[in-house]
C-alpha cells in the first residue's frame, strides 16, 4: 500500500471514528442523527473501496511493490 493511499485510508478511518463518537455521545435530534449515520456509511464505503482497490492491485501485481516486468 502506498503512503498516499495509506494516509487517505487513515484519514477516512479517523473521520469515521470521530463521526461515530459524535453519534454515540451527543444528544441529537432525528435529522442530525440520520445525517451522521449516512456520513458513517459513506465513510465506511469509501474505506472499503480503497482497501478493495489495493487488494486487487496487489493480487494482480499492478500495485506498488510489484515486480518490474522485463522487456
Amino acid at each position: 500500500m502506498t503512503g498516499d493511499v495509506r494516509t487517505e485510508i487513515e484519514d477516512l478511518v479517523a473521520e469515521l471514528e470521530r463521526t461515530a463518537a459524535r453519534l454515540r455521545g451527543e444528544d441529537l435530534d432525528r435529522e442530525e442523527a440520520a445525517a451522521l449515520v449516512e456520513r458513517c456509511a459513506d465513510l465506511a464505503n469509501r474505506v472499503g473501496g480503497q482497501l478493495e482497490r489495493e487488494a486487487r492491485g496487489a493480487a494482480s501485481g499492478d500495485g506498488p511493490g510489484a515486480q518490474e516486468q522485463l522487456l
